[in-house]
């Protein structure tokens, strides 16, 4: 067990035993991560500080469950994935009549032609990495959640196929054959928009 690990593990053993200083810090040390994957994974800001503090209060009541066979932080993207799940379901039951395309002239009003520096790159390049990152971000957007979660594991999260097994409870190879799946439903957004396509 290297030193990080060891370090984790006497955190987790505190906060077991009811050390709730040992537990603020392991908060501290997974608040980020936790967030910027629930972020990407229900779009809302509001909505992500929500349901990330609602996975620190399930792994608090739950830490004496914990058993140390999976990592820490694969046991809290696993309540982190579940709660994500929950919300799209509620949501998706709210909302179905609800059209998703108006972010397009959102975006416009807000101002977002206008380049302050014009320079270095230039105001067309700037425009066309941001309409890029726009489709990509459209394209994981669209993705099933199943498809969704294993992409941002893995890409955004680095967790290994190995741990978002143990995240999901799923095989490695239904790990790998997600990813693939995802990436290629990306690409192919991502091409036909380069060859200025309307989807």
């Amino acid at each position: 067990m290297d030193t990080s690990s060891w370090a984790e593990a006497t955190l987790i053993a505190r906060a077991q035993a009811q050390d709730d200083a040992a537990f603020d810090q392991i908060v501290r040390l997974y608040v980020d991560s936790i967030y910027n994957y629930v972020r990407r994974m229900v779009g809302n800001p509001q909505d992500a500080e929500d349901i990330t503090q609602e996975v620190f209060i399930r792994a608090y009541q739950g830490l004496s469950q914990f058993d140390g066979r999976a990592s820490f932080s694969t046991w809290l993207f696993r309540i982190a994935t579940n709660l994500c799940i929950d919300h799209k379901r509620r949501q998706s039951r709210r909302v179905q009549t609800v059209p998703y395309h108006h972010d397009d002239e959102a975006d416009e009003d807000e101002g977002d032609w206008e380049f302050a520096d014009t320079a270095q790159p230039s105001a067309l390049e700037q425009l066309l990495t941001k309409e890029l990152q726009a489709v990509v971000e459209q394209a994981i957007d669209a993705l099933s959640p199943k498809l969704k979660t294993v992409l941002l594991l893995y890409d955004v999260e680095g967790l290994s196929y190995e741990q978002i097994a143990d995240t999901l409870g799923i095989p490695i190879g239904t790990v790998k054959s997600r990813l693939f799946a995802a990436r290629e439903q990306i690409r192919k957004r991502v091409e036909n928009y380069l060859r200025g396509g309307t989807e």
